[in-house]
Formats: C-alpha cells, sequence, structure tokens
C-alpha cells in the first residue's frame, strides 16, 4: 500500500488541507485567553461634573484631571459569549478614548476592537453588519479579560459613530458588540 502513488498523493493532499486547517481556523485559541488590565483613566459623567463653585474635597480630582463619559453601553453577545461594557470616553487634553472594562470574551485569530456607524443587532442578524457603514479599527484586541484603553484616532469624530464591536477579521464576524448611548 505505501509503494502506490495513488497512496502518497492522497496523504499529501490531507497533510496540505490540515495545514492550511491549521492555519486558518487556529483551534487552540478556543483554550486560550490572556487577561489584561490597562490603566483606565477616571472617568466622571457630565452630571457628576463638580460646578465651579462646589467646595473641593479632600483627595478627589479635579475636574480637569478626569475624563468624562460620553457615551456607553453593555457587550451584546454575538459569535462567542461575552460581557463587559464599553465606555466612550473624553479626556482632559480633547482626546477620546474607548474602554471595555470587564471584558469576557473568548480568543480567535484576528480580533480587533471597532467604532462603527452600524447599530448593535442581537442575535445572528448582528454577527455581519459591521463591515457594511463605516468602521475605524482601534488595534487588536489586547486580551479576552480585563479592562482595556483604545485611543480613537485624533482624525476621528467618536460622536459621529454609534457602536463599539468585537470584530474577527478573519472570518468577518462580530463576536460582541455595545451600542454607545450617551
Amino acid at each position: 500500500m505505501f509503494r502506490k502513488p495513488a497512496f502518497w498523493a492522497v496523504a499529501a493532499v490531507l497533510a496540505v488541507g490540515l495545514a492550511f486547517g491549521l492555519y486558518w481556523f487556529q483551534p487552540w485559541k478556543l483554550l486560550t485567553s490572556k487577561t489584561v488590565n490597562d490603566a483606565a483613566p477616571v472617568v466622571v459623567t457630565t452630571s457628576a461634573t463638580p460646578s465651579p463653585a462646589s467646595s473641593p474635597v479632600a483627595g478627589a480630582p479635579s475636574p480637569s484631571a478626569v475624563a468624562v463619559l460620553v457615551a456607553e453601553g453593555r457587550l451584546v453577545t454575538h459569535e462567542h459569549d461575552s460581557s463587559g461594557t464599553a465606555q466612550l470616553v473624553r479626556l482632559p487634553d480633547g482626546a477620546y478614548q474607548v474602554i471595555l472594562r470587564d471584558l469576557a470574551t473568548s480568543d480567535g485569530p484576528d480580533l480587533r476592537v471597532w467604532l462603527t456607524d452600524q447599530p448593535v443587532l442581537p442575535g445572528r442578524d448582528g454577527w455581519h453588519v459591521f463591515d457594511d457603514g463605516r468602521h475605524v479599527e482601534l488595534g487588536r484586541l489586547k486580551g479576552t479579560h480585563g479592562t482595556q484603553v483604545y485611543a480613537v484616532p485624533v482624525t476621528v469624530d467618536p460622536t459621529e459613530l454609534r457602536s463599539v464591536t468585537i470584530w474577527c477579521a478573519r472570518f468577518k464576524v462580530s463576536f460582541a458588540a455595545a451600542p454607545l448611548a450617551a
């Protein structure tokens, strides 16, 4: 049997197919996780910002030293079970950041964090909508658990975008997404 060319041709096709499948699907990532806890800024809501007439509290950050919460939303599970909160904050210097707080999701190949103009739809209807409109990539997902901070490019007005998604670029599917509501 090992001397027949057909056996070796089939074995070669199977080996190439297995190698391609392992590269493309990366099944070991179903068993991996990484916790990342970035230093997130102190965040206040616009209604909680102290007025100039209020007396300062000892040890409390001054209004100019805190980030202002612009919008936030809870993550909605799409392709993989996920939980956490996405926040859009404005820093004292006018720059914006997206903070994923208490993130818990699965690992996968080529995961990215996107700000998008698409609505968050529950269930399978929401898996593929985020690349249909405008999106801005904030970077690769740093980890599957923890609190992570992503800078919004200065050329982007994030108030024109309405959701955050954890996007699998390889399979063009959302792992999870959060609507950003003021």
